[in-house]
């Protein structure tokens, strides 16, 4: 069987497109933890084994579930952490196998495919821009159209492949990220360490970046360069764009200087108000792994923030 988070508000532990297999003796995914989710797999085991699903009649097998995080509620799911969530039921059955396959192949080739789930369709369609990642129609207990954009969401370009960079790289590899790296060091040990990446670009100059790194609403940039003339440059080439996130590390003097200089030589304090940094949250970080930390807890508020 399997679990699809369609929609969710407030504090539900199961966000939008959180996914579970269930089957008689394995798990696999989370559709938010708890009492709730071991209730659902139980109800889901059973429907595993219902006439309907024996017969291969799925559609009729398909259900929804609204789980309020409230005790004072019929469909309470057991938790109390208030918000609400709609779970999918679907049983997967040896004709889904193809498109599971076609699913496997948008992810490894980065296809623009929406994934599309009804009663009685498991499917792959291509993107229509500008579709939302996912939209969810539930038309009956027992009725439901949903769509969800396969692939990872978001871009992070590291800039910079040093100790830091490959401690971020680690985190943010488990994470909603595609990640590229460019470092203009062709020998740096920590470049050939970063198996954590999607893709690593070793490029001549910090003057090419931009020329490399696209902006967007779901675009994210960490600079982490050498020192602070490397930085400057990077800045310079990218300050015209657009990010949901950018963030330069460095202590705080010596990006306030550099920021000072920018805004002296006419660059908009509202395009300098943009720059992050210092990096991350303040946390007192210092060992690489801890910087990376506070860096991915910033990251992920921006990006959870709406």
């Amino acid at each position: 069987m399997l679990l699809v988070v369609a929609e969710s508000t407030g504090s539900s532990p199961g966000r939008q497109g959180f996914k579970m297999a269930v089957a008689a003796d394995a798990l696999e995914g989370s559709i938010g933890g708890g009492i709730m989710e071991v209730n659902l797999v139980n109800q889901a085991r059973q429907l595993c084994k219902s006439p309907h699903v024996s017969k291969g009649e799925i559609g009729r097998a398909a259900s929804i579930h609204q789980q309020v995080h409230r005790k004072d509620d019929r469909n309470s799911s057991g938790m109390i952490c208030s918000g609400k969530q709609t779970v999918i039921f679907r049983a997967l059955t040896p004709e889904d196998a193809g498109t599971v396959q076609e699913i496997v192949n948008t992810l490894e080739n980065r296809q623009p495919n929406f994934l599309v789930l009804t009663p009685a369709r498991l499917g792959v369609e291509p993107s229509i821009p500008p579709a939302p990642d996912f939209s969810f129609e539930s038309r009956s207990e027992t009725d439901f159209l949903f769509r969800e954009r396969l692939g990872l969401k978001n871009e992070l370009f590291i800039v910079g492949g040093g100790h830091c960079a490959l401690a971020l790289s680690e985190l943010m590899s488990k994470m909603d990220f595609y990640i590229r790296l460019f470092d203009d060091r062709p020998k740096l040990n920590t470049i050939s360490k970063n198996t954590f990446v999607h893709e690593k670009h070793v490029i001549e100059s910090y003057e090419q970046i931009a020329d490399r790194v696209t902006g967007g609403p779901n675009t994210y940039v960490v600079v982490m360069t050498l020192g602070f003339a490397s930085d400057e440059i990077v800045i310079r080439r990218l300050l015209d764009r657009t990010f949901r996130y950018f963030g330069v590390l460095g202590s705080k003097a010596k990006m306030a200087t550099l920021l000072k200089n920018l805004k002296n030589e006419g660059y908009p304090e509202e395009k300098l108000k943009n720059i992050r940094t210092p990096i991350g949250l303040p946390i007192n970080s210092q060992t690489p792994e801890e910087i990376a930390i506070s860096i991915a807890a910033e990251i992920i508020s921006v990006k959870n923030a709406g």
